[in-house]
């Protein structure tokens, strides 16, 4: 005769406190049902329901996976536009800045004028504003503000 087939249940063992709690509830529930086979009729239908928790549980951790990605997402993409509007303002300040200055010491230092007002205005609204700043353009930049200066140069009449 079999522990099932019999109306007695066996007393929980002491050895393990998770063992003893369950075979505990086990005994309860088999008891409250009338036997063994109510017992797995019972968690036989129990089993869909739990499976459906778990789908349920691991949609939310998905979702919820989603939705920090998409909070870190939004954290970044401000960030980056915090720092082009900042690097906009800046460009700007600084290029009104240059070009005022060479404005107001045109009448007395030329060449100081042509460096504030000509390519080295572009190459720093380059640098700032549109965050580029490769070799080949400070070359050209250079090249640019040598001959802009040669021409300044040039053009300048002698004073008396």
């Amino acid at each position: 005769m079999s522990i099932e087939n019999s109306g007695t249940v066996p007393a929980p063992r002491d050895e393990d406190p998770l063992v003893s709690a369950g075979l505990d509830i086990a005994m309860r529930w088999g008891q409250a049902l009338g036997g063994a086979e109510q017992l797995k009729v019972a968690l036989d239908a129990l089993e869909p329901q739990l499976k459906r928790e778990h789908q349920i549980r691991m949609k939310q951790l998905e979702m919820q996976a989603k939705r920090s990605e998409q909070q870190a997402k939004d954290v970044r993409d401000k960030r980056a536009h915090h720092f082009k509007v900042t690097s906009l303002i800046v460009g700007a300040v600084l290029s009104l800045g240059m070009l005022g200055a060479g404005v107001y010491v045109a009448n007395d230092s030329w060449w100081l004028a042509s460096l504030l007002c000509g390519p080295s205005l572009i190459g720093m609204a380059l640098i700032f504003i549109l965050r580029r700043h490769d070799a080949a353009t400070a070359r050209a930049i250079a090249d640019a503000a040598r001959r802009s200066t040669n021409a300044a140069a040039q053009a300048q009449t002698p004073m008396l």
